[in-house]
């Protein structure tokens, strides 16, 4: 049983049959199913099944997916330790961010990495901050940057900054630069957020209605938008209201294209966390990036620091 054979597996998993994968590793058809027989074989149980028309994971296969994510992480390993030998600054590394987190902060660590190793191959994903880990875990990514830590043995997690979360709306709109004493007052807006996919837990989906069913409020009006860009504009707009973090709403703050509404009992922020797997190899050049990442993440201001100015009470 090859690393090569145990990736085949994966990949016909992953994207849901023969074609897909064959597509993917740019391989033939018959190819891949002859890898995925033999592999079957070789176990003496069927990995896959096909169910209404669709290729499933049959039990053993559910079984042998964590421990093949293992096994073809190990030989990932292996493979960049040795290269790692050669050179210590080049080579790949693969950086896996949410979404929300791609912002300046990030584009400012990345200038400087460059400038320091324009030699190493960098990649760079977004994904939902469940989906960060999951690509770690699976070394398909050396670095994570995602809300919330992570309680997976698997994966270590380095808390960077807790990033303060602020109330956005549109400049016309009546609160806009007020403060309410409480979330109560702001019951009856519609919010914009993330949408919330079944099976698929978001940390920043579900963040604002956390935050009213914890202030005993209940349900809440909103509107999904799964862009960041879209949510801002729908915000700009005057369509609702929406709990963002602020460095991802200064761009607009800055140029007063939206405002803020001070909320007295609101004291909201994310953990930004980040995660390598652990006992896995890190070259010399993620290393750096992961310096790089530390230092500039903690130089983010508090809180209590960042809080809004020239906010008035309603």
């Amino acid at each position: 049983m090859d690393s090569d054979a145990l990736n085949t597996f994966l990949v016909v998993h992953r994207l849901g049959g023969i074609s897909n994968a064959a597509k993917a590793l740019h391989r033939s058809q018959p190819a891949i199913s002859r890898r995925i027989a033999l592999l079957e074989q070789e176990l003496g149980v069927p990995l896959f099944e096909r169910i209404g028309g669709k290729t499933r994971l049959s039990d053993a296969g559910r079984v042998m997916v964590p421990y093949a994510e293992r096994a073809v992480a190990a030989a990932q390993d292996a493979e960049n330790a040795v290269r790692a030998l050669k050179r210590d600054d080049v080579g790949p590394v693969a950086l896996a961010v949410t979404g929300t987190l791609a912002g300046a902060r990030l584009s400012k660590v990345l200038k400087r990495f460059a400038r320091q190793h324009p030699d190493v191959e960098l990649s760079l994903r977004t994904a939902t901050s469940a989906e960060v880990s999951d690509l770690v875990r699976r070394g398909e990514a050396t670095i994570g940057l995602r809300y919330d830590r992570d309680r997976s043995p698997e994966l270590d997690c380095d808390m960077l900054l807790a990033e303060p979360l602020a109330v956005v709306c549109a400049t016309d709109h009546p609160l806009a630069g007020r403060r309410v004493a409480k979330l109560a007052k702001l019951r009856d807006e519609r919010w914009i957020a993330f949408p919330i996919v079944p099976g698929r837990r978001e940390i920043t989906a579900s963040h604002v209605f956390a935050l009213f069913q914890t202030h005993g409020l209940g349900e809440v009006s909103w509107t999904p938008v799964d862009s960041l860009t879209a949510q801002k504009r729908l915000v700009e707009a005057g369509f609702g209201i929406a709990l963002l973090s602020e460095s991802n709403a200064a761009e607009e703050l800055g140029r007063s294209a939206i405002a803020t509404i001070g909320v007295g009992d609101l004291a909201a922020s994310h953990d930004v966390v980040a995660v390598t797997r652990r006992g896995g190899f890190l070259s010399a050049a993620s290393r750096l990036l992961l310096d790089i990442i530390r230092a500039d993440f903690s130089k983010a201001p508090s809180p209590k620091a960042s809080r809004r100015n020239g906010v008035r009470r309603a």
